[in-house]
């Protein structure tokens, strides 16, 4: 049997002051960005049998550690940080950990994951006290282990009867709890469309970078302006599924929309092509499809569909065929419709900004995989081009691609209610 991508350790260092796993009630309280602990250094010392990883703070944190296997990866969880690393910290390789990133998961959260060369224990993860002149430290102790080590501790932590072995009288919290204030339930008796918009990435991901800019930055400010400028026509309800620098999983977005019983899904990202690989510019508007359109599109849909792996997410709730059902219910009203606003938007879209080549794509992205939700993913161009990323951070261009978008919703549902009526 295959080892779907699960929790093998668990490690609790306890502190008093913040519970491990805790998560405010709603997305607006958040810590007060000079009341956070901050973490100013990291250094990384061993070799592929033991690893230790020491981060400095200015204070000492509570810290949950655990492991996560297919990719191998240490996700360590911590109250919401202030991270003053520097830019390249997190690509050195050394010993276990080939790399690491780091950033807030959900509000009141950080997290940090370590992508591993080989499977590895915790042997221990410390939270230390200031002492001897030294700042407050989180030490992370690795061990390397072979699978079936691996797949035995596994086996256990799986097992509820032994897990209190493990983990003594805790049980282990979620990996994430997201809280979305945006997405809170509206009043049965707004009968307008709700439109969702995802701004892509967030929190730990970042998405693609280039030029010092993360595409998780970018969407965000298309997503809002956006938003904004549907809320003002007054005829449609906007949610959001992240208004801030948040992560939200895959499967969350899906059941945002879901949930909201939206109207319309928009998903909203910023492609690069790996260095070495040419070099590509323009706008796309993708829609689900089980075949992808072409080689570029499977890449992509791969590379987006990492995300909650790349988050440090456990995917063993998720069945593994669950990609294979769900568009297998998609509804083939929903796909017409998907395919429908896909044409509206690249057309309106290529008055203001530059198309793709081949700027209608699709490919079987698992955020578009809600199946009574017409839904389709942009890539409003390449931060790898430099031309691209030069529009992308334009505000003139921003306002104009924003106006170009919120008029092909417009059409969109114009000619969707004439339709519905003419059906009627």
């Amino acid at each position: 049997m295959a080892l779907a991508s699960a929790a093998l350790t668990l490690v609790w260092c306890s502190d008093t002051r913040a519970a491990p796993g805790d998560a405010p009630e709603t997305a607006t309280e958040k810590p007060a960005e000079a009341s956070l602990p901050v973490a100013s250094d990291v250094r990384i010392a061993g070799d592929e049998k033991q690893t230790r990883f020491i981060l400095d703070l200015d204070r000492k944190v509570s810290l949950r550690a655990f492991t996560l296997a297919d990719p191998y990866r240490v996700v360590i969880d911590m109250p919401q940080v202030t991270f003053q690393l520097d830019p390249g910290a997190g690509t050195v390789a050394r010993g276990l950990i080939k790399a690491f990133r780091y950033g807030m998961v959900m509000p009141g959260g950080s997290r940090m994951v370590f992508d591993l060369a080989k499977p590895a224990k915790i042997k221990s993860a410390t939270a230390l006290d200031p002492a001897n002149g030294q700042p407050a430290r989180m030490v992370i102790e690795l061990e390397a282990v072979d699978r079936t080590t691996f797949v035995q501790g596994l086996a256990v932590e799986n097992r509820p009867e032994l897990r209190p072995g493990i983990t003594g009288s805790v049980s282990p919290a979620p990996v994430a709890t997201t809280v979305v204030a945006s997405a809170a339930a509206v009043s049965a008796t707004d009968t307008r469309p709700v439109v969702v918009i995802d701004p892509g990435h967030g929190g730990i991901d970042n998405g693609t970078q280039a030029g010092g800019e993360s595409e998780k930055n970018i969407v965000l400010g298309f997503g809002l302006a956006l938003r904004d400028r549907l809320e003002k026509s007054g005829k449609l309800r906007v949610v959001m599924t992240r208004a801030d620098d948040n992560f939200v999983a895959l499967d969350e977005r899906v059941k945002i929309a879901r949930g909201q019983n939206a109207a319309l899904f928009v998903s909203i990202h910023a492609d690069a092509l790996p260095r070495g690989e040419g070099d590509a510019q323009g706008a796309t508007v993708y829609t689900l499809s089980d075949k992808a359109s072409d080689a570029e599109a499977q890449r992509l849909a791969d590379l987006e569909n990492k995300a909650d792996a790349i988050a440090g997410v456990n995917l063993t709730e998720e069945p593994t065929d669950v990609a294979d059902i769900l568009i297998d219910l998609a509804q083939r009203e929903t796909k017409t419709f998907s395919g429908r606003f896909a044409r509206m938007v690249a057309g309106e879209m290529k008055v203001t900004t530059r198309m793709h080549k081949n700027p209608l794509k699709s490919a079987g992205f698992r955020v578009l995989k809600a199946p009574d939700v017409p839904s389709v993913l942009i890539e409003l161009g390449y931060v790898s081009n430099k031309d691209d990323l030069q529009s992308l951070m334009s505000e003139n261009w921003r306002s104009k691609t924003v106006g170009a978008v919120a008029k092909a919703i417009d059409v969109y549902f114009a000619k969707h209610v004439v339709s519905a009526g003419a059906g009627n």
